[in-house]
């Protein structure tokens, strides 16, 4: 067996073949794999096979299209069939949401690219001839859907991988992997060691398994999952005589997808009574086989499906498929390098192989390779989750996601398994204050307070939820006096060190200030795309805050670590630091009164250190709502006491609590732009507007400064506009098309209503030539076209003579 290689895959289903066939095509010849047993030995072998691009999240439908797109190429490359059957597929809506849903998903297919369209109970009829339409509003069909032979599909990516240069060692179960000083792996078999450069745990059923191997949690976990295979149905055989094949139908309604199986259909469930397998670790002798056949547990599917399918009702069960599937807490695979390790990367969690698989395979080999992806892959980051989770948390959440798997996705959904998780010491305050509440990272985040006989529910909807009224209650208050709101949900580093500044100055791409101001910087990757936008507060010559997205913190700290140097540390001090945020035209009397240090001078972007009643704080002159604001940081320990202290003095001011839902109604009104809508790998400095943070001048080669300045000295080809949009009863959510001159010329980044203008305002990428103040398009949401104007004037404090005043 190969005793050393640059990277050695552990794994051989479908996802381990890909990512080991991708290192191959982009240059990677010295790689191999390691199967415990026979390639597939795992969920491939017994999976349905089908894949799709249907997907909420816009990069992982993209990577689904490009996953189907590469069949053909293997094939061709290999001379093997993957048992390609390119049938499409509809998927149906009975009710008003699961038809919003649709509409939702093929206005954002109109830009990428994919042929995607809505069609009523007839043509479903006639498409789908088995389906029973009775009750359905409609259906989007996607003509790439499919389905395909998975084990000649995993075999076919193994041959492409040979014949790129590639070694595949079967029969060889991995033992333990060790880190060598130097970063590289010795993976211990029972075959023999190999030294590895990199190691990728591509071990599905196991990966949780392998990733303990390396002392790391990987949050997975594996479910049952069970589809039926019928006898011949004489509907399909007459299909079959006259030269078709039945479409995919996936009916969200029943929680189950249905295909063509030879003769026959093959149906599959994602029941309600689904159960965990595996609990305390997968067993290692597990492999081809099946678990014993379980019909009591989706009986209430069944009896839905001889509703929707009459023709299984008349069909005889052929055989029953039983197997499990490993699954992440939200649906999506871990992907990348793991947090905090060296040359360790994941390519597990992927249960929609063969939809997924071949993106899994190319993100994984451009990040490896390049240093970067294409394009942003944050839905499936490995580093998502960070750190903070656990068993106990991702076995509830994984079958929360099973249970939901056909469910709407809704833009406003707070999904409430494994909640509360991360609570900070306002908690139980804001709770008895009517707190309605989201969460980001694990962490409880308040999204709006209801008052009086308000549900403290908030309706998941595609259109203006049951908060409105709320969130136009605490715009106002920030507006026409003072609103405060906790600081918990930003990402918080500690920089310090004599050469703190110089590594600012390298990993930021703007101004690092001078003691006592704070300076605002995108952080850019090698290619100048675009992997944060941070607050950097100068506290001394030799210590910085740097603060940022929480959700973004292992990510961010990954690239620090990634990049460190020796006479700088770099801390997570997010949850080691809380606080608040005050804003609105009363907030400067309000912290005046409350402490005896000179607050009242502050310049924008000052930072001064305070008391604020008993607690020691750190103030800022920095508000995300555009308004009159500080931010004011303290150690948790203290923070009740500082709440008691600013609530005090506020009342007198008419302050209120607000949430996350005013704050992004606030920021609107001033187009600022926010982390993973405006802001995301996927866009550049110049498309988004924040270059003009970029300090050109400065003497050093930051990263990503020389696609920076390519980018500056060509110009960016599309600009981050604003839009007043003419919306009914749905505001813009994101990716919704943008329509001129009958072409779709661009899409929303995101949007909601300002309650301060009384308006609907959506943010979008443009072609630059087009960004003309008053320009008018189409936006279309939920299948209308909305009116939409272009417009520059922000629409609170135009000047910004309340910001910084």
């Amino acid at each position: 067996m190969q005793r050393s290689t640059r990277v050695c895959v552990i794994g051989g289903g479908v996802v381990g073949c890909s990512v080991l066939y991708h290192l191959t095509k982009l240059g990677w010849p010295d790689v191999m794999l390691i199967e415990r047993s026979e390639l597939t030995s795992g969920s491939t072998w017994h999976a349905a096979g089908g894949f799709h691009t249907l997907n909420g999240d816009t990069n992982m439908a993209a990577l689904q299209g490009y996953t189907i797109k590469l069949y053909k190429e293997l094939e061709e490359i290999t001379g093997m069939s993957c048992g390609l059957h390119h049938v499409g597929g509809i998927t149906l809506a009975d009710n008003q949401d699961r038809f919003d849903m649709l509409l939702a998903e093929r206005a954002k297919h109109r830009y990428m690219g994919l042929e995607t369209e809505i069609v009523g109970p007839e043509e479903i009829a006639k498409i789908a001839p088995v389906t029973n339409t009775d009750g359905i509003l409609g259906a989007l069909y996607d003509p790439l859907d499919g389905h395909l032979d998975p084990s000649g599909t995993t075999h076919a990516y193994a041959r492409a991988a040979r014949l790129g240069g590639a070694t595949i060692q079967t029969h060889c179960k991995v033992h333990e992997t060790r880190q060598r000083p130097d970063g590289t792996w010795d993976v211990i078999t029972d075959k023999g060691n190999v030294h590895a450069e990199h190691v990728v745990n591509a071990g599905g059923l196991w990966a949780r398994e392998i990733a303990q191997m390396a002392g790391l949690y990987l949050p997975l976990h594996p479910m049952e999952h069970q589809y039926v295979v019928t006898d011949d149905v004489p509907e399909i055989v007459e299909i079959i005589e006259g030269g078709g094949e039945h479409p995919h139908v996936m009916d969200p309604a029943g929680e189950s997808y249905l295909r063509q199986e030879g003769r026959g259909l093959c149906i599959g469930f994602y029941e309600q009574p689904c159960k965990p397998w595996a609990v305390d670790g997968t067993p290692w002798n597990f492999g081809h086989e099946l678990l014993p056949d379980d019909l009591d547990k989706i009986e209430t599917s069944i009896e839905f499906a001889y509703r929707r399918f009459p023709a299984l009702e008349r069909a005889g069960v052929k055989s029953v498929i039983h197997g499990p599937f490993t699954f992440a807490p939200d649906g999506n695979p871990l992907v990348g390098p793991v947090p905090g390790m060296r040359n360790y990367w994941s390519a597990c969690g992927v249960m929609a192989g063969f939809s997924q698989g071949g993106g899994v395979g190319l993100m994984l080999a451009q990040w490896m390779i390049e240093g970067e992806c294409e394009r942003d892959v944050t839905a499936m980051d490995v580093a998502r989750f960070g750190d903070i989770i656990t068993p106990g948390y991702t076995l509830p959440k994984v079958i929360e996601n099973y249970q939901k798997r056909f469910s709407v996705s809704y833009p406003n959904e707070e999904l409430p398994a494994a909640r509360p998780f991360r609570t900070t010491p306002m908690y139980d305050i804001f709770d008895g204050m009517g707190a309605v509440w989201g969460q980001q990272f694990g962490l409880e985040v308040a999204n709006y307070f209801a008052e009086g006989d308000e549900p403290r529910y908030e309706t998941p909807s595609f259109r203006r939820s049951n908060a409105f009224d709320a969130t136009a209650r605490e715009v106002r208050a920030v507006r026409e006096a003072v609103g405060i709101n906790e600081v918990h949900n930003f990402g918080k580093y500690l920089v310090t060190g004599t050469g703190a500044r110089a590594w600012l100055d390298r990993i930021m791409a703007g101004r690092i200030p001078k003691p006592g101001r704070l300076s605002l910087t995108p952080m850019l990757s090698p290619k100048g795309r675009l992997l944060g936008d941070f607050t950097v507060s100068c506290l001394s010559d030799q210590a910085f805050q740097l603060t940022a997205s929480y959700g973004a913190q292992a990510v961010h700290m990954r690239w620090f670590q990634r990049n460190e140097a020796e006479d700088v540390k770099v801390e997570n001090v997010s949850d080691r630091l809380n606080g608040f945020q005050i804003a609105g035209p009363k907030a400067r009397e309000v912290l005046m009164a409350c402490t005896r240090a000179p607050i009242g001078d502050m310049a924008f972007m000052d930072l001064r250190h305070a008391n604020i009643g008993m607690a020691e704080c750190l103030v800022q002159r920095v508000s995300y709502t555009g308004d009159l604001g500080f931010e004011i940081y303290c150690d948790p320990m203290v923070q009740r006491a500082l709440w008691d202290t600013l609530w005090q003095a506020g009342q007198e001011h008419g302050m209120r609590p607000f949430g996350m839902r005013a704050m992004m109604s606030l920021r609107l009104d001033k187009f600022f732009g926010s982390w993973l809508n405006e802001f995301s790998p996927d866009y550049t400095p110049a498309e988004t507007g924040i270059d003009r943070f970029i300090q050109w001048s400065k003497n050093t080669d930051f990263i990503g400064r020389a696609a920076a300045e390519a980018e500056r000295d060509k110009g960016a080809a599309r600009k981050l506009c604003a839009f007043e949009v003419d919306a009914l009863y749905a505001d813009v959510a994101g990716y919704e098309p943008v329509w001129h001159e009958g072409a779709v010329i661009g899409f929303c980044t995101s949007g909601g209503y300002s309650h301060h203008a009384g308006k609907s305002i959506a943010m979008a990428l443009i072609p630059k030539d087009k960004a003309q103040d008053g320009l008018e398009v189409e936006i279309e949401i939920l299948g209308e076209m909305r009116p939409a104007t272009l417009i520059t004037t922000p629409l609170f404090d135009a000047d910004g003579a309340r910001m910084r005043g």
